[in-house]
């Protein structure tokens, strides 16, 4: 029997999944992400900050030449005796597909195609986009929708600028964003001039579908995402520092660098306009049933991520010194995030602080059949609630349902 099958079987359909620590040359942490302090920069300076933990990925990081081995890439925890051995999640879900997605998904997509990650930043991000899939083709990537959530338990400070920028004001011309792009080297291009920004709230969310332009602000966020790392930067000068001019063109073809008029065609231009940004693009929780006849189960559930058909994704808060059974119709990957108790065979807490290369109980990786047969969940306190975040593939049967 593989190691793979040997992992699925001794974790009854649940798989325990190591931390994946993924640095940003160009952002400073916001050491919001529960990693040890010194171990912020433990790759080296010319790498950059760690600050983002990527989640049940399968999707190596674009970071350039200096990228490490399997970087981003989330490992499998397998107890084999006294020994502690590691493998790629990708790998396993190749050799056992649906035994793990669930053959919906294998069917369709021939991988998992989604991942979700922490993000946390100490300033904004600049004003960027993510390719659709036809202009990602361009490079052989996919595109790439993401999702925004901003949990309370990682965000006891907002940061430098807890403010987004989202699409283009209306009103706005091709023609002036062109002479943003065509300013990027001199100094600030000023294109969030012509953008809106709006607060971050704890506890809500925002959708973000390829080809809009966003600012992210500096809140630390959850962020369900399809399976790529497709982007370009389309403002030149951040919180004072300089945005290198590569990464104006990155995710553009080499023989098409230096044409801006791709740059200005890439951007969805309905979508960026659209002057009903807060109405259609703003999550608030939406619990999954009614309210009190959770509670009288001993659970609360909500959906935090639902306007994406690339994914979705779940916040579930087990009440202090319940066990629940709980039931989904897809495979999911989650993340604790407060408390601590069992869940099916495995132990799972919450870290308050992770040294790198260490292993812990708070991140796992849950089959499409120990979902739908129901997982169960004990708080083994009389106080806290057990709090974790569910990241789900396309097309999540339940979301259709909620739809």
């Amino acid at each position: 029997m593989s190691e793979a099958k040997k992992a699925l079987e001794q974790g009854e359909g649940i798989l325990r999944l190591a931390p994946a620590w993924v640095p940003r040359s160009f952002c400073v942490p916001g050491r919001r992400i529960k990693l040890h302090p010194d171990d912020y920069y433990v790759l080296g300076g010319e790498r950059g900050g760690i600050d983002e933990r990527w989640l049940s990925s399968t999707t190596p990081a674009q970071n350039g030449p200096l990228t490490g081995k399997n970087e981003g890439l989330s490992h499998i925890v397998f107890q084999n005796g006294s020994e502690e051995k590691l493998f790629l999640l990708k790998d396993a879900i190749e050799e056992l597909q649906g035994e793990i997605i669930g053959e919906r998904i294998w069917n369709t997509y021939k991988s998992w195609p989604m991942y979700s990650k922490f993000f946390d930043n100490m300033g904004p991000l600049p004003h960027h986009i993510h390719h659709s899939d036809e202009y990602a083709a361009m490079t052989g990537q996919k595109g790439k929708p993401e999702a925004y959530y901003f949990p309370p338990q990682l965000n006891n400070h907002g940061g430098d600028f807890p403010y987004t920028f989202f699409g283009i004001a209306p009103g706005t011309t091709k023609e002036q964003i062109k002479e943003c792009l065509l300013n990027f080297n001199k100094g600030d291009n000023k294109i969030t001039n012509f953008s809106q920004a709006f607060k971050l709230e704890p506890g809500t969310g925002w959708d973000v579908p390829p080809g809009m332009l966003h600012a992210p602000g500096s809140l630390c966020t959850y962020e369900p995402q399809k399976a790529s790392d497709i982007f370009a930067m389309y403002q030149s000068l951040v919180n004072e520092a300089i945005i290198p001019e590569e990464l104006l063109w990155n995710g553009t073809p080499e023989d098409r660098k230096g044409d801006f008029d791709l740059l200005v065609e890439v951007i969805d231009w309905e979508l960026n306009t659209n002057p009903n940004i807060l109405e259609t693009r703003f999550m608030a929780p939406k619990p999954v049933t009614g309210i009190e006849k959770m509670k009288a189960e001993g659970y609360l559930e909500n959906w935090i991520c639902y306007r994406s058909d690339d994914f979705s994704a779940k916040e579930l808060t087990i009440l202090p010194g319940q066990t629940v059974t709980i039931t989904d119709n897809a495979a999911y990957g989650m993340i604790m995030m407060q408390g601590h108790g069992k869940m099916g065979v495995w132990d799972v807490e919450t870290p308050a602080l992770i040294r790198y290369g260490q292993l812990t109980y708070d991140e796992f990786f849950v089959s499409e059949k120990a979902a739908k047969a129901g997982v169960t969940i004990s708080n083994h306190s009389k106080t806290d609630p057990i709090v974790m975040l569910k990241h789900f593939g396309p097309n999540n049967p339940d979301l259709e349902v909620e739809k």
